[in-house]
């Protein structure tokens, strides 16, 4: 299935969410340079901590922040509000091409959306150095995408190069010693 030959409905960013909400993020977007920022995102989260606006929001706030442990928790937290809408595996491991092709094509954005957010799962691990969860990642997306449409296979690419040179350093600290 070629994950862009599709209408794109049901964009998450078109939901509506609680009262207030919308106003948090904008609140936490204008005061972003002053460090004033986390506060209404957080407030926004609790207020809907299943709205993906705010898990994004926030994603993209710890990101800027350098926070990638809390950018991570974050986009852990979309794909599982995201997976249920799509009747996706819990665990990521188990998908098979089978899910993708049995999902209605009303809700090919929402896979499109998962499979995004498992790469960004993908590559915030990558940047926290745990290369062997994200080469699995990668490794999955780009078997389940054969025309590289999530563009996976560069990130695949580069992880296993960080891997060969960290096993590089590894044998040339070994030698030293």
């Amino acid at each position: 299935m070629d994950l862009l030959d599709f209408e794109a409905q049901g964009l998450y960013f078109e939901e509506p969410d609680v009262a207030g909400v919308k106003e948090m993020i904008a609140d936490a977007a204008e005061n972003y340079a002053t460090g004033d920022a986390e506060l209404p995102l957080l407030k926004a989260y609790f207020l809907a901590p299943e709205s993906l606006n705010v898990l994004v929001a926030l994603n993209r706030f710890y990101y800027y922040q350098h926070r990638l442990e809390d950018a991570l928790l974050a986009t852990l937290k979309a794909l599982t509000v995201i997976r249920p809408l799509i009747n996706f595996p819990e665990d990521w491991r188990d998908l098979q091409q089978s899910h993708i092709n049995d999902t209605p094509a009303v809700l090919l954005t929402q896979v499109r959306l998962y499979l995004f957010t498992l790469k960004a799962i993908g590559f915030l691990n990558m940047r926290l150095e745990r290369l062997d969860l994200s080469q699995s990642i990668f490794e999955k997306l780009v078997g389940l995408d054969s025309k590289d449409r999530i563009g996976a296979r560069g990130l695949l690419e580069l992880v296993i190069k960080r891997k060969e040179d960290h096993a590089k350093i590894s044998i040339k600290e070994h030698d030293h010693v």
